[in-house]
């Protein structure tokens, strides 16, 4: 008799450890979840190419715990309102400090692209004439010859290649070749060329005076 209740009374106060048990575990689990220090943090509403102004209506606010972010996000949309894009950011990506830049740092790229003796003068594509040569094909590090067209006092039209194997720094405000084909196409409003400082002032002169063409050399060197 008396081994039977010793046998029931151990059941039973099995039955209380596992229960008593399991809440204690999933009081810790519930502390553990409340403890967790959540973070809002700047992500992209949408694809955002290299090069392209950063506005809020490109950015969205989502919440991550505090532990898994990554020192360098940005918290605050103001923090890259008005910046550039240093690199492609894509839709969802959450926005790092190193992933954008300010048009000062943007400035500084472009001067230490320029080699020695030679001076950096960007061209607007209302002076290009963009359909009929090859401005919105041209891309950072290609080399162009520059074709100007004037009307003459005769009311005859003029043109003339006025300069050739010119190196383009930027188009718009890319500074680097695409990495692959499958790189965002992007829009610009000038062509930023390496000339000579007395070059400079000729290509700037032609510019104001008639239309500049810009014809591409093959991204392999011809063979002498």
């Amino acid at each position: 008799m008396r081994s039977k209740f010793a046998f029931l009374l151990a059941i039973i106060m099995g039955i209380i450890t596992t229960i008593l048990f399991f809440n204690y575990t999933k009081q810790l689990e519930t502390e553990e979840v409340v403890e967790q220090e959540t973070i809002q943090v700047v992500k992209a509403s949408e694809t955002i190419p290299e090069g392209q102004v950063i506005t809020t209506d490109l950015l969205d606010l989502v919440t991550v715990t505090k532990e898994n972010i990554h020192p360098k996000a940005v918290i605050e949309t103001a923090e890259v309102k008005g910046k550039y894009a240093a690199a492609v950011i894509e839709q969802g990506e959450i926005l790092l400090n190193h992933r954008v830049k300010s048009q000062q740092e943007e400035k500084v790229l472009v001067s230490r692209k320029v080699k020695p003796g030679f001076r950096a003068v960007s061209i607007g594509t209302p002076r290009v004439q963009s359909v009929e040569s090859v401005t919105n094909l041209i891309e950072p590090e290609d080399y162009v010859d520059i074709v100007f067209t004037e009307i003459d006092e005769n009311e005859e039209v003029q043109t003339e290649q006025i300069f050739s194997n010119i190196r383009v720094l930027a188009v718009g405000r890319k500074m680097n070749t695409p990495i692959n084909e499958q790189s965002t196409y992007v829009e610009y409003s000038a062509v930023t060329l390496e000339v000579t400082p007395s070059d400079a002032i000729r290509l700037i002169n032609a510019s104001n005076r008639g239309m500049i063409h810009f014809t591409l050399h093959p991204s392999i060197k011809e063979e002498e």
